[in-house]
Protein backbone atom coordinates (compact mmCIF):
# COMPACT_ATOMS: atom_id res chain seq x y z
CA UNK A 1 0.00 0.00 0.00
CA UNK A 2 1.66 3.34 -0.70
CA UNK A 3 1.15 6.40 1.16
CA UNK A 4 -2.08 8.06 -1.29
CA UNK A 5 -4.09 4.22 -0.92
CA UNK A 6 -3.33 4.91 3.00
CA UNK A 7 -4.59 8.86 3.16
CA UNK A 8 -7.43 7.39 1.01
CA UNK A 9 -8.31 5.49 3.18
CA UNK A 10 -8.47 7.70 6.24
CA UNK A 11 -10.07 10.75 4.31
CA UNK A 12 -13.21 8.12 2.88
CA UNK A 13 -13.34 6.34 6.38
CA UNK A 14 -13.32 2.38 7.46
CA UNK A 15 -16.23 1.43 5.13
CA UNK A 16 -14.77 2.94 2.47
CA UNK A 17 -11.23 1.14 2.92
CA UNK A 18 -12.87 -2.30 3.82
CA UNK A 19 -15.03 -2.08 1.02
CA UNK A 20 -11.81 -1.51 -0.94
CA UNK A 21 -10.40 -4.69 0.41
CA UNK A 22 -13.81 -7.02 -0.84
CA UNK A 23 -15.28 -6.63 2.35
CA UNK A 24 -19.44 -6.90 1.54
CA UNK A 25 -21.60 -4.70 3.35
CA UNK A 26 -25.06 -4.86 1.69
CA UNK A 27 -27.48 -2.45 1.70
CA UNK A 28 -29.12 -0.46 4.80
CA UNK A 29 -31.57 -2.66 6.45
CA UNK A 30 -30.79 -6.18 4.45
CA UNK A 31 -30.00 -7.72 7.75
CA UNK A 32 -33.31 -6.75 9.43
CA UNK A 33 -35.06 -8.37 5.90
CA UNK A 34 -36.19 -5.29 4.80
CA UNK A 35 -36.25 -3.57 1.55
CA UNK A 36 -33.50 -1.65 -0.40
CA UNK A 37 -35.88 1.43 -1.74
CA UNK A 38 -39.15 1.95 -1.68
CA UNK A 39 -42.48 1.48 1.16
CA UNK A 40 -40.96 -0.37 3.88
CA UNK A 41 -36.71 0.17 3.57
CA UNK A 42 -35.14 2.18 6.15
CA UNK A 43 -35.97 6.04 6.09
CA UNK A 44 -32.63 7.94 5.26
CA UNK A 45 -31.70 10.28 7.51
CA UNK A 46 -32.70 14.18 6.14
CA UNK A 47 -36.23 12.11 6.49
CA UNK A 48 -35.83 11.68 10.07
CA UNK A 49 -33.80 14.76 10.75
CA UNK A 50 -36.63 16.95 8.87
CA UNK A 51 -39.51 14.71 11.15
CA UNK A 52 -37.57 15.90 14.49
CA UNK A 53 -37.34 18.99 13.51
CA UNK A 54 -41.19 19.39 12.79
CA UNK A 55 -41.37 17.76 16.15
CA UNK A 56 -39.40 19.68 18.32
CA UNK A 57 -40.79 23.29 16.48
CA UNK A 58 -44.50 22.19 17.64
CA UNK A 59 -43.01 21.01 21.06
CA UNK A 60 -41.35 24.73 21.56
CA UNK A 61 -44.81 26.39 19.99
CA UNK A 62 -47.03 24.80 22.58
CA UNK A 63 -43.99 24.61 25.38
CA UNK A 64 -44.18 28.47 24.64
CA UNK A 65 -48.03 29.38 24.22
CA UNK A 66 -49.08 26.86 27.18
CA UNK A 67 -46.88 26.01 29.94
CA UNK A 68 -44.24 28.55 29.99
CA UNK A 69 -46.02 31.60 30.98
CA UNK A 70 -44.20 33.78 28.71
CA UNK A 71 -40.72 32.78 30.45
CA UNK A 72 -38.29 32.01 27.30
CA UNK A 73 -35.75 30.77 30.09
CA UNK A 74 -38.12 27.67 30.86
CA UNK A 75 -39.47 27.05 26.96
CA UNK A 76 -36.75 24.59 26.44
CA UNK A 77 -37.30 22.15 29.73
CA UNK A 78 -41.69 22.14 28.74
CA UNK A 79 -40.39 21.35 25.57
CA UNK A 80 -38.44 18.56 26.24
CA UNK A 81 -40.97 17.13 28.63
CA UNK A 82 -44.06 17.88 25.73
CA UNK A 83 -41.84 15.83 23.47
CA UNK A 84 -41.40 13.10 25.90
CA UNK A 85 -45.37 13.03 26.70
CA UNK A 86 -46.18 13.77 23.27
CA UNK A 87 -43.30 11.04 21.63
CA UNK A 88 -44.38 7.85 24.38
CA UNK A 89 -48.53 8.87 23.37
CA UNK A 90 -48.25 8.48 19.85
CA UNK A 91 -45.05 6.08 18.54
CA UNK A 92 -46.79 3.93 21.09
CA UNK A 93 -50.23 4.05 19.90
CA UNK A 94 -50.19 5.21 16.05
CA UNK A 95 -46.42 4.15 15.29
CA UNK A 96 -45.36 7.79 14.17
CA UNK A 97 -45.33 11.22 15.63
CA UNK A 98 -46.85 14.05 13.75
CA UNK A 99 -43.54 15.26 12.08
CA UNK A 100 -43.26 11.08 11.43
CA UNK A 101 -46.21 11.63 9.89
CA UNK A 102 -46.11 14.26 7.63
CA UNK A 103 -42.50 12.94 5.87
CA UNK A 104 -43.91 9.97 5.83
CA UNK A 105 -42.14 7.48 8.48
CA UNK A 106 -43.14 5.35 10.94
CA UNK A 107 -41.31 3.38 13.69
CA UNK A 108 -41.77 -0.53 13.72
CA UNK A 109 -40.24 -3.30 15.60
CA UNK A 110 -37.11 -4.75 13.83
CA UNK A 111 -39.84 -8.08 13.75
CA UNK A 112 -42.19 -6.47 11.52
CA UNK A 113 -44.74 -5.87 14.06
CA UNK A 114 -46.31 -2.72 15.64
CA UNK A 115 -43.73 -1.34 18.31
CA UNK A 116 -44.87 -2.02 21.53
CA UNK A 117 -45.90 0.76 24.28
CA UNK A 118 -43.05 -0.38 26.69
CA UNK A 119 -40.43 -0.16 23.74
CA UNK A 120 -42.04 2.42 22.62
CA UNK A 121 -41.18 4.31 26.11
CA UNK A 122 -37.90 3.04 26.35
CA UNK A 123 -36.97 4.28 22.77
CA UNK A 124 -38.07 8.15 23.65
CA UNK A 125 -36.34 8.26 26.84
CA UNK A 126 -33.21 6.80 25.37
CA UNK A 127 -34.02 9.90 22.46
CA UNK A 128 -34.64 12.30 25.27
CA UNK A 129 -31.03 12.07 26.39
CA UNK A 130 -29.87 12.88 22.54
CA UNK A 131 -26.77 11.02 22.89
CA UNK A 132 -27.90 7.56 21.75
CA UNK A 133 -29.40 9.12 18.91
CA UNK A 134 -26.20 10.13 17.71
CA UNK A 135 -24.17 6.89 17.93
CA UNK A 136 -25.18 4.67 14.76
CA UNK A 137 -24.51 1.27 13.74
CA UNK A 138 -24.29 0.48 9.92
CA UNK A 139 -27.82 0.53 9.00
CA UNK A 140 -27.94 3.87 10.25
CA UNK A 141 -29.70 2.86 13.00
CA UNK A 142 -29.43 5.42 15.93
CA UNK A 143 -28.57 3.38 19.55
CA UNK A 144 -32.12 4.23 20.66
CA UNK A 145 -33.37 2.47 17.83
CA UNK A 146 -31.15 -0.94 18.78
CA UNK A 147 -31.38 -0.61 22.22
CA UNK A 148 -35.56 -0.83 21.82
CA UNK A 149 -35.72 -3.56 18.71
CA UNK A 150 -37.43 -0.60 16.07
CA UNK A 151 -36.51 0.51 13.09
CA UNK A 152 -37.72 3.77 10.76
CA UNK A 153 -39.11 2.68 7.38
CA UNK A 154 -40.99 4.56 5.01
CA UNK A 155 -44.26 4.04 3.97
Amino acid sequence: MDNRQAIGSWLSGPRAAAEDMGAEFGYRGERLGLPEEGPGSLARFGRRLGALAIDWALCNLIAYGLLADGRATTVSNWALLVFVVMAVLTVGTLGFTPGKRLVRVRVISVTGARLTFPRAVLRTLLLALAVPALVWDRDQRGLHDRLSGSAQVRY
